[in-house]
């Protein structure tokens, strides 16, 4: 499993200096059903907007 998760996302809730993720789980889902082709088909649904 990975140790760092990496985001560039600065306005996310779990975005952390140096461009990680403190977020305890990440869920990742495909718009093309169970399988994606490639990275533009994928979508981060624990991104969270920063208060």
């Amino acid at each position: 499993m990975a140790q760092d998760v990496l985001c560039e996302v600065h306005n996310c809730h779990y975005w952390e200096d140096g461009n990680l993720c403190n977020a305890d789980k990440i869920y990742v889902v495909s718009h093309q059903g169970e399988k994606a082709s490639n990275v533009h088909e994928t979508d981060c649904k624990t991104f969270e907007k920063a208060h």
